[in-house]
């Protein structure tokens, strides 16, 4: 059986013979079936990203923000050049979530973004923040997906601190 002509056949959109006449009924089943397959896994896969690579927004002073984020949250600024290393994450849950235009939750109506920033040890941030005079609100509910807070940067962007629930808790 040569179905090296098969694909050609699929590329210029003329059609395919059933089977080849050289097999019995099961193998033009199968035949049939494996053609089947292919053409599924072929519309089906889908490539997908792997990660946020970065996030990048606009800031009156870019320098002093950035200087704001090392200081108080410690994410390290984007390197200056290919030699230094970008600040990584660890491995985890990431959440990306369009909100309704007109939604509250990021409180300032002219604000079109939110940061979430998963944390290890949601109180002792909260206590490390307040202590740097940042004012810091702490949800006071426990939910399922774990417990939140909020803040702003000097520029008034909101920021959500989350502290996932601890393995074997839910």
């Amino acid at each position: 059986m040569d179905l090296r002509n098969f694909g050609r056949a699929a590329e210029n959109r003329t059609p395919a013979a059933s089977a080849p006449s050289d097999l019995t009924p099961t193998q033009q089943t199968a035949f049939a079936v494996d053609i089947a397959v292919q053409a599924w896994l072929i519309l089906r896969v889908m490539h997908r990203v792997i990660g946020i690579g970065g996030l990048f927004f606009r800031a009156k002073d870019p320098a002093e923000l950035a200087d704001w984020y090392r200081t108080n949250l410690g994410i390290d600024p984007a390197p200056a050049d290919y030699s230094q290393k970008a600040w990584s994450q660890e491995a985890g849950p990431t959440i990306f979530a369009p909100f309704p235009e007109d939604s509250e939750y990021f409180g300032d109506a002219e604000k079109q973004w939110m940061l979430n920033f998963r944390v290890a040890d949601l109180d002792a941030i909260v206590a490390q923040l307040r202590a740097a005079g940042i004012d810091v609100s702490v949800d006071p509910k426990t939910y399922p997906n774990g417990r939140f807070a909020r803040l702003h940067d000097p520029e008034g962007n909101p920021i959500e601190l989350w502290e996932p629930p601890k393995q074997g808790q839910n």
